[in-house]
């Protein structure tokens, strides 16, 4: 339905920035988007960890599960999340630069079911939740970066 990127560069070092962005417990301190996220298991973050995100749509929260299906530190973590008619795949890359992190976060987005309905409408909503996104991710990881 909608193939949504984004990049961000900040002064956080690569190892710090990889280890807060792919903990998709902390989404809800980056993402306005993102009501309440809590992970569901235990252990060191990586292929398998489970999370129960709380995502805003409109006035509404919809819960979402999220799962990492793919995790090489400091490089990229893929995770795919599903619930109440949504079902996205989010793959977050990093790279290392001379002055910190580049990230790039491409989300893959698809309604189903009866919220399918919604898709001819839903472009504009989702773009706009993209770039709150990044701007929030900006933030947060440069005020990270300010503190160390």
């Amino acid at each position: 339905m909608a193939v949504l990127r984004e990049q961000i560069d900040t002064a956080l070092p690569l190892s710090a920035a990889f280890a807060f962005v792919s903990d998709f417990a902390n989404s809800a301190r980056w993402d306005p988007g993102v009501a309440s996220a809590e992970r569901v298991d235990s252990g060191a973050v990586g292929v398998g960890s489970r999370y129960r995100v709380g995502v805003r749509v409109g006035s509404r929260v919809i819960p979402m599960r999220y799962v990492v299906t793919s995790f090489e530190p400091t490089r990229r973590v893929v995770l795919v999340g599903s619930g109440s008619g949504i079902a996205a795949v989010d793959d977050i890359r990093f790279e290392a630069t001379p002055t910190g992190t580049r990230i790039e976060y491409t989300a893959d987005i698809r309604l189903e079911g009866l919220m399918r309905l919604a898709t001819p409408f839903a472009g504009g909503a989702l773009s706009r939740i993209a770039r709150n996104a990044r701007e929030g991710m900006q933030r947060t990881l440069d005020a990270l970066a300010a503190q160390a």
